[in-house]
């Protein structure tokens, strides 16, 4: 993706494009908003600008400010291959960024460009730093080396090292988050807020909508492995050394154990979201202030035969039912204990 192809975003990439185009690029940037994928291609829309070999834009000194989107340089970033950008990401079972891997960082972002106009470090969920990565990443940006630039991505700014954030600039990239929960979550949800309003009820009725979240869920997580394993390298070298392929492994592993839990975190935010709208209904508040308009009707139903104390309840259940699947708890476990005790 180019900057062009951010319409959600335009503010936030027409910055960067200023900031490119009168050359003052900040040696380091803190990106935050709500979805690391979304951060990610914006850090990767700018490390493509900066070497980009047929930038379509150009500023008034020469300098690009959007890529092409289309050259060998572009697609060889798209493919994580490019031997002067380097996308660092949370390994191991614990899905921490480790200080192993900032010291192999700092030893390649100190070289010279081999190819680009300028070295490139992309920070995937800097949250996830451990204590002592933090502090060997510190050094890096006390210090920044020249002909490069480091991108910090974060859906937990607050979980980063406070000194980290002071030497960074921050943009913030947090569009409509309901919208975002519509376009990605929406048919599913319309479908769950039907069965919901349905004659059914009672523990079958429970169960029925159990069975509709696992189902949604095993096929996000299908679709997390296929997407992330065909971009892991992988893929791509068979004959690597066997301890940078293990090292690959335990990325891609821990990519997708993190992803996943994004996007379920994402899909109980949306059925929180509809919980809220049953209880305003029940408490007689107008269409104008539901979250999903569209499922007035659905929503209307299922509140019609709660009163508001049964549907703040719900509400309750399903925030408790977030908390226990960010901890270990079985996932399979803490839902159908939480959708028992739904009253719909």
């Amino acid at each position: 993706m180019a900057f062009s192809d951010f319409s959600e975003q335009q503010q936030a990439a027409q910055l960067l494009q200023r900031s490119l185009a009168r050359g003052r690029l900040a040696h380091a940037y803190l990106f935050t908003g709500s979805d690391l994928a979304e951060l990610e291609k914006m850090a990767t829309a700018l490390v493509k600008t900066i070497n980009c070999v047929a930038p379509p834009q150009l500023s008034p000194e020469g300098v690009a400010t959007d890529s092409c989107d289309r050259c060998a340089s572009c697609l060889r970033i798209d493919r994580y291959e490019h031997p002067d950008i380097h996308f660092v990401r949370p390994e191991s079972k614990s899905r921490v960024i480790t200080i192993e891997q900032v010291r192999d960082l700092m030893q390649t972002i100190y070289l010279k460009p081999s190819e680009g106009r300028m070295k490139a470090a992309v920070i995937v969920a800097a949250d996830r730093l451990n204590p002592q990565a933090a502090n060997a990443f510190l050094k890096t940006l006390e210090e920044p080396p020249s002909n490069s630039f480091l991108v910090l991505l974060s859906t937990d700014p607050q979980r980063v090292l406070e000194t980290i954030v002071s030497r960074c600039l921050r943009l913030n990239f947090e569009s409509d988050p309901l919208a975002r929960l519509n376009r990605i979550h929406g048919g599913w949800l319309r479908e769950f807020a039907a069965l919901a309003a349905s004659p059914q009820k009672g523990l079958f009725g429970r169960y029925r909508l159990l069975d509709l979240i696992i189902s949604r869920l095993a096929g996000i997580k299908s679709d997390t492995e296929a997407s992330l394993t065909e971009r892991s390298p992988l893929q791509r070298y068979d004959d690597a050394d066997p301890r940078l392929r293990q090292r690959w492994e335990d990325e891609l592993a821990a990519a997708i154990e993190a992803e996943y839990r994004r996007e379920r975190s994402d899909l109980v935010l949306s059925l929180q979201w509809w919980l809220r709208d049953v209880w305003l209904r029940t408490l007689a508040c107008g269409a104008e202030v539901l979250a999903f308009p569209d499922l007035e009707v659905q929503t209307g139903s299922v509140a019609g035969r709660l009163a508001p104390a049964d549907s703040l309840q719900n509400l309750e259940t399903i925030e408790h039912a977030q908390r226990l699947l960010g901890t270990n708890v079985q996932e399979a476990l803490a839902l159908e204990v939480s959708f028992l005790k739904l009253r719909l």
